[in-house]
């Protein structure tokens, strides 16, 4: 049971990937039916992201109350909706209006779905799960162009994925009873690790009922000792990915000198080099732990920054970094997620990888216009170096989160991990 709600979580997280990147890829023939400027494609990015950041703050509490199987039905069904409503739109203002439930939606399934597969299932799925997101998101725009390219116009793009949305609340829908067996066999299993430690004390006296758990707040997350380290970690690993994927290609015509049209091109490579790195960070985790691969990532990073500092005549090293950094960000992401539950347990890590998907999104939203206004009042040579400041920060957080909630949490939930998968 458990392999078959894996492969429904897989199916998740491709089809999830699909509508990420698509109103970029639609937008330059939709502003032009709208007669809105250009930039407005960014009012509609914001409030998308607004609506994810509070359904992630809101995950914990919804997962207590209904559970993961039936808030990622909803978050998915709510998606799919909006993407019908963006293909049925005739004015700017439905878009703004179907951006909100797109934004609620993306958020709660997000946050549900990675603490689930953090709980449950191993390392590797965790890192495979989103090597599987990126495909997804690859698709999207291949789906649109040939809805534009075939003359479907973008509003069928649209209705295209919202039916493939549709097909996936179907399928999750039918899938709910296995979230439940999966948790059980979750919870059986933690009990059996404990009945042997302590058969002997309730013997000798009665066991206390156990309180039913609360959600925690925002404050009650900050509270946590550690907490904060793997929040800053998140926020810095989204801004280092963002900044790298809008400005990379920038850079290289800029300051390089690179034609505008081979420096687009080169710059999809960082994003090659997260979907391929996560495959491989897949079979790495049978090997190494959470944090050591966390550890591999940052310095391929750094490493990957070195190449595009390098003073050597020509591009090729620009490239190399580029590809190296996307090398390096690849396992980051999947697992400080999926370390949470072990160093802080599975009773808070909904609530923190929530505020994590926050953080996340507060990250993606203010580190590349910081940067922008950084390359258009100074110099965008500084591209590398606003890099090794977020690499650095990151480095420091994760190192204070294993000073402060230990080393050996993380392997002990790999292994159980293991068993669970």
């Amino acid at each position: 049971m458990g392999n078959l709600l894996l492969a429904v979580i897989y199916a998740a997280f491709i089809s999830l990937g699909l509508p990420d990147a698509v109103l970029g890829s639609a937008w330059p023939v939709m502003y032009q039916q709208f007669g809105v400027p250009v930039s407005y494609a960014g009012t509609i990015s914001m409030i998308i992201s607004a609506g994810t950041i509070i359904s992630a703050l809101m995950s914990d509490r919804l997962t207590l109350k209904l559970g993961a199987g039936k808030v990622t039905v909803i978050s998915v069904a709510m998606t799919a909706v909006a993407l019908g409503g963006f293909s049925f739109s005739s004015a700017f203002w439905m878009l703004c209006l179907w951006a909100i439930p797109y934004g609620l939606g993306a958020g709660g399934v997000d946050a549900a779905l990675n603490n689930y597969v953090a709980l449950h299932y191993a390392s590797r799925h965790m890192s495979w799960l989103h090597c599987m997101w990126g495909l997804g998101a690859s698709a999207g725009p291949y789906i649109m162009s040939f809805a534009l390219t075939g003359g479907f116009g973008w509003n069928s793009g649209y209705r295209w994925i919202a039916i493939l949305q549709v097909g996936l609340t179907a399928l999750l829908i039918l899938s709910l009873p296995l979230w439940r067996t999966r948790s059980g066999e979750a919870a059986a299993s933690s009990a059996d690790g404990k009945a042997e430690s302590e058969s002997s004390s309730s013997e000798s006296s009665p066991e206390p009922q156990s309180e039913p758990r609360k959600a925690l707040g925002l404050l009650d997350v900050f509270a946590i000792r550690g907490a904060k380290s793997i929040l800053i970690m998140f926020f810095c690993y989204s801004a280092l990915e963002m900044t790298t994927g809008l400005w990379a290609a920038s850079y290289m015509v800029l300051d390089h000198g690179v034609d505008a049209k081979q420096a687009a091109a080169w710059a999809s490579l960082f994003y090659v080099g997260i979907t391929v790195g996560r495959a491989v960070s897949g079979f790495l985790t049978m090997r190494f732990n959470d944090p050591t691969m966390i550890r591999i990532g940052q310095v391929l990073v750094a490493c990957g920054i070195v190449l595009m500092l390098l003073p050597i005549p020509g591009d090729l090293t620009t490239l190399a970094g580029l590809i190296v950094v996307g090398l390096g960000c690849a396992p980051i992401y999947p697992c400080v997620i999926h370390s949470t539950p072990a160093y802080f347990g599975a009773d808070k890590s909904q609530a923190i990888v929530g505020v994590q998907m926050a953080c996340a999104y507060v990250g993606s939203l203010s580190a590349p216009p910081v940067f922008g206004w950084i390359a258009n009042h100074v110099t965008i040579a500084l591209f590398p170096w606003f890099l090794v400041v977020i690499l650095l920060l990151m480095v420091i957080m994760h190192e204070n989160l294993r000073r402060v909630r230990g080393g050996a949490v993380a392997s002990g939930a790999d292994e159980l991990s293991d068993e669970l998968a």
